[in-house]
């Protein structure tokens, strides 16, 4: 845009300005009021920031205010003005759009103003600028806190703001084309503030007490300097090269020299001694062209090895969102003067500011005082400071506030939020993962630090690296983040850097769980209950509760109740978990025969917890607590168990752990030593340590092999080219004695899939069939018990703690068939060709059957089988007319629905549960598609006209407009209020399909969207039968509300003949006949004049007299 095109008004306030002569710039007398004019602009721009794009076009802050504020920054108002205006007009462009555009015209719109963005940065560059802000900011601060104004205060901020957003400003890389050591627009800037002086204000604004309000701000600032810039290159600054360094320059250059001799001698070899055109044509044997016949090779035999079936193919077009993520990080090594400021700087920060200012800006996040995603500058400066600190002497004191258990959970809690995010802000996945890596890398680098701390001489702080890695080896959330990630990695949304970084962690965490374990028998860690779950420990119970009896510890118990002390207050451990210790604790005391001593702290705790009577109620009998203390015991309480490393390398052992591995092995020639150090090791573990090399026979995993193997420079990689040996070899072994290995090269294998490779397939026929042919042990053991009140559930639970039985599913009853035999799958494919055509057919198969099974296991048979493609065939088919209104209770599940698919218990219903519960179903349903509805109300005639006539009114709106949004229900008059209000009312709303608010934002009940006209009119009509009022007060045994037209009372006796038809069609003596016949004298009014049923029957039923019959 050219300023030839501004608008006429912009153009005006510009020139009022004023002009620069040479180097001085002449104001003109308006200047202040049209600095504010064009504050006001810019707060009426459009959605293509078209003012802003004027202002950029016409480098008003190259020409007109960087020269006011330098040369008139006595002109306090003037100078105000100015700052806010530039910070206006400085702010990110995400900021103005929002985020990236995705129309082509707003992304042009978007790219100008970074262009515009761009240009201001350079013209910031300028040490007399950056001279006068610091200068401005020195004198702000002098001023103590009585005499600042709040006007100071928003001038501090504004300057702040001012270098965030310059600093903010992304690099032009076209442009600027800078190789290392030389300086770009950002050193330039990184300068200018240095000579200036404004990063010693900065340092001095970071650790003062009394400036703590501008940490936030310091903390960005600081973070925007150290963008382009990584720890180890500003730790080398100014110092000679280590031994160290330049061997490992001198291995890359080695690397780079084989790869280029290797490239001459092939281009040697395939420079030919005869002429191009007599190439000659060869028959490769034994390779199949298109057809039948062999290929023909039209090439010099020196390219036959690169041939392959996929030359002159056009290549495959990757969708976008299957194209893997890339990498943003963008890192140079800045000019030298630069690097040493930059240096300094960190030593100073670190001396002076870091524990101080990261204390503070960690109590803003805690307390929700920062703004969104605040927490990424934290997360960097705690992975960079402590990179550096480690590079340059490191001193745990220097970074103490940020080396403590704390600062892990508070990292593990930010990289799950930042996976679900991830997950379910699919727009957004891409900066969601940018700030998980971000979390990660913190993570690492406090791994890091405490592996160093372990490195010192210092006893106290080894002592204190001991106790953080006691912390996060034992808790369960620390050991197993490395494997979520590894098996939740997705490479279309994370980039490589991210799982080099994930796999470097992982290995730094295992190598330090290694050396932790190392002279010790086992390690105690937590178990999680959903971990334990179906799995009873066996507890060898020593303690017999006959000792209660025969010696009653009553006697003792008040001494014993001071002396227990259940809770610590000064622990950290929430009071949930030292609840659940405390009963951990009465346990171990009754297994280890300490029966006074668990009754103690069992009355200790109930004075703690007293709510919930976790540990029984404050006027608990004495019987009543020895049952109690039998409960404890039995507890499936989550406990602590030891821990071989082994045993957590098996964890790994899985072909989605594994995978990513590989992925990052692809690209070995491009990894550091130590990535792919990191990688051979893992493998290595998984293939030397758990005898699982199987586990790696892949063809992908073969191939990369391969390309290892066939590197012209693969002397650099002797570890990966010894690991790869060994595992070729291993291979060839087991394919001489399994000749399906071959074949298994084609399918990723879990650990049982390994174990049948190497050890033997199972022959058909051969599997595990758990068949209970014997007389159920626990009906038989009943009978012989001395105590004969035991019941069955005891006796299981009893001999379950005795580890006679594993689990209680070993003592169920009925008989469990795991495997369907041929003849069954024969007998279930003959049934279901014979009630293919009928309209129940998974019903008329259960009833046929001869193996007796649940739903959900047919419903997987049969899909297996391929007889049907979708569960939804095998649903019952029902014949519903449209001018029927079907009213259901939210508590039910819809009748249509005879799909069972998500039960997980897989014991049958007995055959007279299954006919008691489809005859209920029958009766009801037959009930509840009634025409009419009959509600009985009183006192709501009003309120139900009303809702008619919205409901009539609605259905018309649709049909004339044909399209169709949720329609609030709004009461304009008292009685509408109060009856939506009533929950008699509300009830009634829910029944003919009303939405309630989904949330405090809404305040209205709503007609859903997906209404039909029909439904519309037949809720309404249904509505017309509760506009009369009750006769009079019907008693337990009253009649309904009688109707005045035929057609009602026809279709209500319709309704009748159906549920006697459903009452005939029961067996005789079951339980719902015996309730059928009392169920109206059961019916009761309740407060709001709605019959309600009876509160033992869980479905609703439609109040029928008899007497209609």
């Amino acid at each position: 845009m050219e300023l030839s095109i501004m608008n006429c008004e912009l153009l005006a306030t510009c020139s009022a300005l004023g002009y620069l002569e040479g180097d001085t710039y002449h104001r003109e007398p308006d200047c202040l009021e049209s600095v504010k004019d064009l504050i006001r602009y810019l707060r009426h721009e459009d959605d293509t920031r078209d003012i802003r794009q004027q202002l950029g076009a016409g480098q008003i802050i190259q020409n007109d205010l960087l020269p006011i504020i330098s040369q008139h920054s006595q002109d306090k108002a003037l100078f105000d003005a100015c700052i806010r205006l530039m910070v206006n007009l400085t702010q990110p462009a995400l900021l103005c759009f929002g985020k990236v555009p995705d129309d082509p015209t707003v992304r042009h719109h978007f790219l100008q103003v970074v262009s515009y963005l761009q240009a201001y940065k350079e013209a910031f560059a300028n040490e007399k600028v950056f001279g006068v802000l610091s200068e401005t900011l020195y004198n702000l601060l002098q001023l103590d806190w009585e005499q600042r104004q709040e006007e100071d205060n928003l001038l501090i901020e504004r300057i702040l703001l001012l270098v965030r957003n310059v600093l903010h400003v992304p690099a032009d890389p076209h442009e600027e084309k800078n190789v290392d050591d030389d300086a770009s627009v950002h050193d330039k800037l990184l300068w200018a503030m240095h000579m200036s002086g404004l990063d010693d204000l900065i340092k001095f604004l970071a650790s003062a007490p009394s400036e703590q309000q501008w940490s936030m701000h310091v903390l960005e600032v600081t973070s925007l300097m150290f963008r382009d810039q990584t720890p180890e290159l500003l730790v080398s600054a100014g110092q000679t090269r280590s031994a160290q360094e330049k061997q490992r320059d001198a291995q890359e250059l080695e690397v780079l020299r084989q790869k280029e001799q290797a490239e001459k001698r092939s281009r040697t070899l395939q420079r030919g001694t005869r002429h191009s055109r007599f190439g000659g044509s060869y028959v490769v044997q034994g390779l199949k062209s298109i057809g039948e016949k062999d290929v023909i090779y039209h090439r010099g035999l020196h390219n036959f090895k690169n041939y392959t079936h996929d030359l002159g193919k056009a290549v495959r077009r990757v969708p976008k969102r299957k194209q893997q993520a890339k990498d943003t990080e963008g890192k140079r090594r800045s000019a030298l003067n630069v690097r040493l400021f930059l240096r300094k700087f960190c030593v100073d920060f670190l001396e002076n500011c870091y524990n101080r200012l990261m204390y503070l800006v960690k109590e803003g996040l805690v307390r929700e005082q920062a703004q969104q995603h605040d927490e990424t500058y934290y997360l960097w400066a705690l992975s960079f400071f402590m990179a550096f600190n480690r590079g340059n002497g490191f001193r745990a004191d220097l970074v103490s506030e940020t080396m403590s258990i704390r600062t892990f959970h508070f990292i593990e809690r930010n990289i799950t939020n930042y996976y679900e995010m991830m997950l379910t802000d699919r727009k957004e996945a891409t900066s969601w993962s940018r700030r998980m890596h971000l979390a990660l890398k913190a993570y690492q680098e406090l791994l890091l630090t405490v592996n160093e701390m372990d490195r010192s001489h210092d006893e106290n702080i080894k002592q204190s690296a001991n106790v953080i890695k006691s912390n996060i080896f034992y808790l369960m959330e620390y050991r197993e983040i490395f494997l979520t990630l590894l098996r939740k990695f997705d490479e279309t949304k994370q980039p490589r850097s991210f799982l080099r970084d994930l796999v470097e962690s992982t290995h730094l965490f295992l190598r330090m769980l290694e050396r932790f374990c190392k002279g010790r028998n086992n390690l105690v860690v937590q178990v999680s209950t959903r971990d334990m779950k179906g799995v009873r420990p066996v507890i060898k119970c020593k303690f017999d509760y006959r000792d209660l009896h025969s010696n009653p510890p009553w006697s003792n118990l008040h001494a014993l109740t001071e002396g227990a002390v259940p809770f610590d207050a000064a622990s950290e451990t929430p009071l949930e978990e030292q609840r659940t210790e405390a009963m951990v604790r009465v346990q171990d005391s009754l297994l280890n025969r300490l029966g006074p001593e668990a009754l103690g702290l069992l009355r200790a705790a109930r004075e703690v917890w007293p709510e919930g009577d976790v540990f029984g109620s404050a006027d608990v009998e004495p019987e009543e607590e020895l049952e109690l203390l039998k409960q404890i015991l039995f507890a499936n309480l989550p406990r602590d168990e030891a821990l071989h490393c082994p045993m957590c390398f098996t964890r790994f052992a899985n072909p989605n752990i594994v995978r990513p591995y590989l992925l990052l092995l692809r690209t070995y020639s491009q990894n550091s030593p130590h990535t792919n150090h990191c990688i051979t090791r893992m493998l290595h573990r998984l293939a030397v340590d758990l005898k699982m090399d199987a586990l790696l026979f892949q063809l992908s995993v073969f191939c990369i092999f391969n390309k290892i193997l066939a590197d012209p420079s693969a002397a650099a990689y002797k570890e990966l080219v010894t690991f790869a040996k060994f595992v070729l070899k291993r291979f060839f072994a087991l394919a001489a004695r399994n000749s399906k290995a071959y074949v298994e090269l084609l399918f990723w294998k879990n650990v049982g899939a390994v174990r049948e490779m190497t050890e033997g397939y199972s022959k058909p026929g051969e599997g595990w069939v758990f068949v209970c042919l014997l007389p159920d042990i626990v009906e038989t053991l009943l009978p012989l018990l001395s105590n004969t009140s035991r019941t069955r559930r005891q006796l299981v639970a009893q001999m379950v703690a005795m580890g006679l039985v594993d689990s209680v599913r070993d003592l169920k009853k009925g008989t469990r068939i795991i495997l369907w035999t041929e003849e069954q799958e024969e007998e279930l494919k003959m049934l279901f060709e014979e009630f293919r055509d009928s309209n129940d057919i998974l019903g008329n198969i259960l009833k046929k059957v001869t193996a007796k099974r649940s739903r959900a296991r047919l419903v997987e048979k049969l899909l297996s089988l391929g007889l049907v493609s979708d569960r939804r065939e095998l649903y019952k088919k029902r014949h519903r007319n449209p001018n029927y209104l079907c009213i259901i209770w939210p508590d039910e599940e819809p009748m249509d629905c005879e799909d069972d698919d998500e039960e997980e218990d897989d014991s049958e219903e007995s055959e007279e549960e299954e006919q008691e519960r489809k005859s209920c179903i029958t009766c009801c349903q037959q009930l509840v598609m009634v025409p009419k509805l009959y509600v009985f109300v009183t006192g709501m005639s009003g309120p139900l006209l009303w809702l008619q006539n919205c409901l009539n009114r609605t259905a018309d709106d649709r049909e004339e407009e044909g399209s169709s949004q949720p329609i609030p229900l709004v009461p304009l008059t008292e009685e509408n209020e109060d009856a939506m209000e009533k929950p008699s009312f509300q009830r009634l709303l829910q029944k003919i399909g009303v939405r309630a608010p989904a949330d405090e934002q809404e305040s209205f009940w709503r007609i859903p969207a997906k209404m039909r006209p029909s439904q519309l009119r037949g809720a309404a009509a249904a509505l017309s039968s509760s506009e009369e009022p009750l006769a009079g007060e019907q008693g337990l045994e009253g009649s309904p509300v009688k109707q005045g037209e035929a057609d009602s009372h026809e279709q209500r006796s319709q309704a009748l003949r159906a549920l006697l038809l459903a009452r005939k069609r029961k067996p005789p003596g079951s339980a719902t006949a015996e309730h059928t016949g009392n169920e109206i004298k059961d019916r009761t009014l309740d407060q709001d004049g709605l019959y309600s049923a009876p509160t033992k029957r869980r479905r609703q039923r439609v109040l029928i007299d008899e007497d209609d019959d």
